[in-house]
């Protein structure tokens, strides 16, 4: 199946940020029949491009509902439930272990040791991976920091994070900080300086007051990850609206998110995955991002939707993640309803999940 993404020019300054390779694959976007539709990212299969893009913002952040490009985060559900333990259940682990893992996780978060898990106990589970998330970003904020802080002496200055930028896509370090230096003209193609641009606006809304333009580790801990700072939080929301808005009334009607990306099937089977991805975006809009239903998305309830640490999104999470799998209809989450439902909370399809589950709870 082959998808055509027709770019609009809001569209094509959001996918600046992104590395050369995803950027032509927003063009033209090469997909077999039984693909991911782009509604969706996985985890495992962005792994390998951040180790390349470190010090660039990233595209995916864990444990928020929409990406960069305002895709559904895949792996969401895994990502509160799982926090730092998503290797652990990955396709190739041995089944026995992995179900052994998801009753010992079944077990913290049931913590009233009722067997049962309620909405609460797994709305204050969400929030606890949810930290861990933030807290394994920190980490890695810290080396990245050192990366382009070759002085050391505790801030980042945007020429200094310009010279580690171009050298990670190939320039020549030593050339391009004489040439920024003597204040020469870099020699870098149109789709770079696009990307230099809008690091720059995001560099700009890192700087706290005063603005200096020299980054903190706390506000570089902004640059790279939004969702640690409220103001960085409205920024990656104005991100989104400029590319799904097409009409430009600073509000997203569902014709408009459900619009993103504009794909062309082939065959039934790419249709019913085009038809699923549409779905997924409608359900989304109507029953977590639209929280008063009058069918229009506000920057306001787009934040609210996409801040990580909101308490009441953990709770609708929580209801919501229960259902997929309360099959008793009790409103609880039982060990059997857990495993049968494995592949939605670990990612991984776990067999024979009622003659296992007294074995292994």
């Amino acid at each position: 199946m082959v998808w055509l993404v027709a770019m609009t020019p809001r569209q094509s300054s959001l996918c600046g940020l992104a590395a050369h390779g995803l950027w032509f694959l927003g063009l033209v976007l090469l997909m077999d029949a039984t693909a991911r539709p782009a509604n969706h990212s996985s985890t495992r299969e962005r792994a390998a491009n951040r180790e390349e893009n470190e010090i660039m913002p990233p595209d995916h952040l864990n444990g928020v509902k929409l990406e960069m490009d305002g895709h559904l985060n895949k792996d969401f559900h895994q990502e509160v439930f799982l926090g730092k333990d998503m290797d652990g259940f990955d396709e190739d682990s041995e089944p026995r272990r992995s179900r052994r893992k998801l009753m010992v996780i079944f077990s913290k978060v049931d913590v009233n040791t009722d067997r049962r898990i309620s909405a609460k106990e797994m709305q204050h589970w969400i929030m606890e991976k949810t930290a861990e998330h933030f807290q394994e970003a920190v980490k890695e904020n810290k080396l990245h920091f050192r990366a382009v802080d070759p002085d050391g002496d505790g801030h980042v200055s945007w020429d200094e994070y310009k010279v580690k930028f171009l050298a990670s896509k190939g320039h020549n370090e030593r050339e391009i900080a004489e040439a920024i230096k003597n204040h020469e003209e870099l020699k870098v193609d149109e789709e770079t300086q696009e990307v230099l641009g809008n690091l720059r606006d995001r560099w700009y809304q890192a700087d706290n007051p005063p603005a200096d333009l020299l980054l903190t580790e706390d506000e570089f801990l902004s640059f790279l990850h939004p969702e640690h700072s409220r103001g960085m939080l409205k920024f990656m929301v104005k991100e989104i609206f400029r590319d799904l808005d097409q009409d430009g009334d600073k509000q997203l009607s569902l014709p408009e998110f459900i619009s993103l990306p504009v794909g062309t099937v082939e065959n039934q089977q790419g249709q019913d995955i085009d038809d699923n991805w549409v779905k997924d975006r409608k359900k989304e809009f109507e029953e977590l991002i639209d929280s008063n239903h009058d069918g229009i998305v506000t920057m306001e309830e787009l934040e609210n939707y996409m801040d990580p640490m909101n308490e009441y999104n953990a709770l609708n999470e929580a209801k919501q993640m229960i259902a997929i799998a309360d099959e008793n209809q009790n409103h609880h989450l039982e060990p059997e309803e857990i495993l049968k439902y494995s592949e939605f909370f670990t990612g991984s399809k776990l067999m024979d999940y009622a003659r296992n589950v007294h074995e292994e709870f």
